[in-house]
């Protein structure tokens, strides 16, 4: 039998989309249908690494193990790895083939659309139904033309569309319902129903305003969604996802560990800080750019970064290496992730102008290392243990550049084939390494965590987040009109 498909857009970024996608997924698996995500073109520079070999955003991830099924490229075919305010890495079924300007890219959409055809046959060849996320609004009709991600993508592949509003953020019936007016009227046929998201307080009191967009539209009302808060536990799709963590720190003052965190403008797979920031004795602080790192800091993280090297010119300016250097004259511990781990070093070159034109500047000189970086890009699974101790780890690499120096000979990890990675300096305050996903580990992060003198609770982070997902499956299926939803797929 041929497998179905559904394909959920928004009337805007940070609906809830992947959200839904992912709980939607953890309920048609829990009852036993073998279920599959798909994101047509994503833009984040959250990733994972799947098991052919590539790498996907990190939501559709996420949907795949709601979904209980291995990570595969053909889950995000096209995925835009942001590099300055107007380029981006371009990665196509899983590798990397280029980088584009906005402009540039929106012409190459079009050749683009067989792979992401092909990428969706064959999810539909292995499953029973196929959950579509689309991507950004579905109203952007200036991108219309050479659209692969939206109703463009729902028309190719005949696929029905659930449109998603956010009522939290105002004005939910005009985005719905101005979606209806904008869109060609073929376009806004594909769209055969609605889901409100994110509501707070009395659901009764909108009762009328279902009713009224079902009427204007023409459209299905399939459920009001109340806000689901455990959501903000789960690893994000991209930088909107920072705006949690940004609002969290008011009521973390008390925490016994403080990790400060330099938010840099080109930060990768920040989802690293998920397991630490869910620790009730850890705080974790993203430090805005024009704001110093509290001097009473236990630790400073550097991320990793799309932009390497623009990123440490932005640290330099807004005076966070001076930061970074006071805390370490007083004893304070450094820990720097994949990019992070290349800035610690005392240099950085890259000849083939990976990150722009080629050049060689100078790292913040804490680890003897050097970095190099260079057109391979390493993308693999990995586990070990932290070196020095039995603490055993799960994680990715993801990173282009190769790191070599005195310092490498005091590794952080020690992989399980005995490969070393990263470094630590002579007196142990600063470390680095490349892999992802480190903290998931719950030895791991006990290990480090204890090192900075904090008690951490002992409980498994991918338990809980399982436990999530079967939460919030269970939440929509009170809410939505699930056998209704399911009679669209086609």
């Amino acid at each position: 039998m041929t497998a179905r498909a559904l394909m959920f857009s928004g009337t805007g970024s940070d609906v809830g989309k992947s959200l839904i996608v992912a709980g939607l997924c953890r309920l048609f698996a829990n009852r036993g249908v073998r279920v599959m995500p798909f994101k047509p073109q994503n833009m984040s520079n959250n990733a994972a690494v799947t098991e052919d070999g590539g790498e996907i955003g990190r939501a559709q991830a996420l949907q795949a193990r709601a979904a209980r099924v291995p990570l595969s490229v053909h889950m995000n075919p096209v995925l835009l790895k942001p590099q300055s305010e107007t380029g981006a890495q371009i990665v196509v079924q899983g590798r990397m083939i280029g980088s584009a300007g906005a402009r540039d890219f929106q012409a190459r959409k079009r050749e683009l659309m067989p792979a992401v055809l092909d990428s969706f046959a064959r999810l539909k060849a292995d499953s029973d139904l196929v959950l579509v996320e689309g991507a950004g609004s579905a109203s952007e009709i200036n991108l219309r033309a050479n659209d692969i991600a939206n109703i463009g993508f729902a028309r190719a592949a005949d696929v029905p569309v659930i449109l998603i509003g956010d009522i939290d953020r105002g004005g939910v019936i005009a985005s719905i319902v101005g979606t209806k007016h904008v869109l060609d009227p073929d376009d806004a046929a594909m769209i055969r129903g609605f889901i409100v998201n994110k509501m707070r307080g009395d659901a009764s009191l909108f009762a009328d305003g279902m009713d009224a967009i079902a009427q204007m539209t023409g459209w299905a009302a399939l459920g009001l969604v109340p806000y689901f808060d455990d959501a903000r536990k789960l690893p994000a799709e991209d930088a909107l996802g920072l705006r949690e963590l940004l609002k969290s720190h008011d009521g973390n003052k008390d925490r016994k560990i403080r990790i400060a965190v330099p938010l840099l403008p080109r930060i990768s797979n920040f989802d690293d800080l998920d397991p630490l920031r869910n620790e009730p004795q850890v705080m974790v602080e993203l430090v805005e750019r024009g704001r110093p790192i509290p001097s009473d800091t236990d630790l400073i993280l550097l991320p990793g970064s799309k932009a390497t090297i623009d990123d440490l010119a932005i640290l330099r300016a807004d005076g966070w290496d001076i930061d970074i250097k006071a805390h370490v004259r007083r004893g304070g511990r450094v820990l720097g992730l994949c990019g992070g781990y290349q800035m610690l070093g005392t240099r950085i070159s890259d000849p083939h102008g990976i990150e722009g034109a080629p050049r060689n500047v100078e790292g913040l000189c804490l680890l003897d290392i050097e970095t190099e970086l260079g057109p391979e890009k390493r993308l693999e699974n990995v586990a070990g243990v932290i070196a020095g101790t039995g603490a055993v780890f799960q994680g990715y690499e993801m990173h282009v550049g190769k790191t070599s120096g005195p310092g490498v000979a005091r590794p952080f990890l020690v992989f399980g084939d005995g490969r070393p990675d990263g470094a630590v300096s002579s007196d142990g305050l600063i470390s680095g390494c490349y892999v992802h996903g480190l903290f998931a580990s719950d030895a791991a992060r006990a290990e480090f965590l204890s090192g900075l003198g904090a008690d951490v609770t002992g409980d498994s982070y991918e338990r809980s987040l399982d436990d999530i997902l079967d939460r919030f499956a269970e939440h929509l299926a009170r809410y939505v009109d699930i056998e209704r939803l399911l009679t669209f797929a086609k």
